[in-house]
């Protein structure tokens, strides 16, 4: 399977855990977009989306601002075939006290199950969303949630490099790919019509 690696604001810099994962994973690819500082949602679903057709399922780790892409991608293309998604964590774009104002495009936060599995990963200390509202997500997404305890924002900053952990999550969520059932198209039966009390009773 392939990894596509999709950076919050800003992107991820060179000892960030995407960068050092795209060195070392030989199925890893980043999804650049145009301007990591000025995010524009529709132009970030088409460079996701593009790369997702390219390389149909795919596992997609985000970080960041690219857990909302990732929720916003699922909803706007349904048609993608996405093998499953890690979402580290995830911005709370609602929250304008925690989030710049470049990143009110990406808001509301689609709250919509994923049609794809997924693991949602937050931490009780990230100033971009509190764990709450990391919860919450989650629940909306049906994803399975894990909880880092004073994580910060899972990045350089709060000490993760190359995040070991993270790759076992990964690994993780291509196994729940594979384990999902084939969703086939299956037409429905065929019933005669209905009769007599019983198609009363049914108005």
């Amino acid at each position: 399977m392939t990894t596509l690696l999709l950076p919050g604001l800003g992107g991820s810099g060179p000892r960030h855990w995407q960068s050092l994962w795209l060195r070392s994973d030989t199925t890893a690819q980043v999804v650049e977009q145009d301007d990591w500082d000025r995010p524009d949602l529709e132009s970030w679903i088409t460079r996701a989306a593009s790369a997702i057709e390219q390389t149909p399922d795919a596992i997609l780790v985000a970080h960041s601002l690219a857990c909302a892409l990732v929720a916003h991608l699922a909803a706007a293309r349904p048609d993608l075939s996405i093998g499953g998604a890690l979402l580290v964590a995830p911005a709370d774009v609602d929250d304008r006290a925690r989030m710049p104002a470049v990143t009110a495009g990406f808001a509301p936060m689609p709250l919509h199950r994923l049609p794809f599995p997924s693991i949602v990963v937050g931490s009780s200390n990230d100033p971009t969303v509190s764990i709450a509202r990391a919860m919450l997500f989650a629940y909306g997404w049906g994803a399975r949630f894990v909880h880092l305890r004073d994580s910060g924002h899972i990045n350089v900053e709060s000490g993760h490099g190359h995040w070991p952990d993270g790759h076992r999550l990964a690994r993780q969520v291509q196994a729940m790919s594979r384990r999902r059932p084939d969703l086939r198209v299956v037409q429905p039966a065929r019933y005669p019509p209905l009769t007599g009390a019983l198609s009363s009773w049914l108005g």
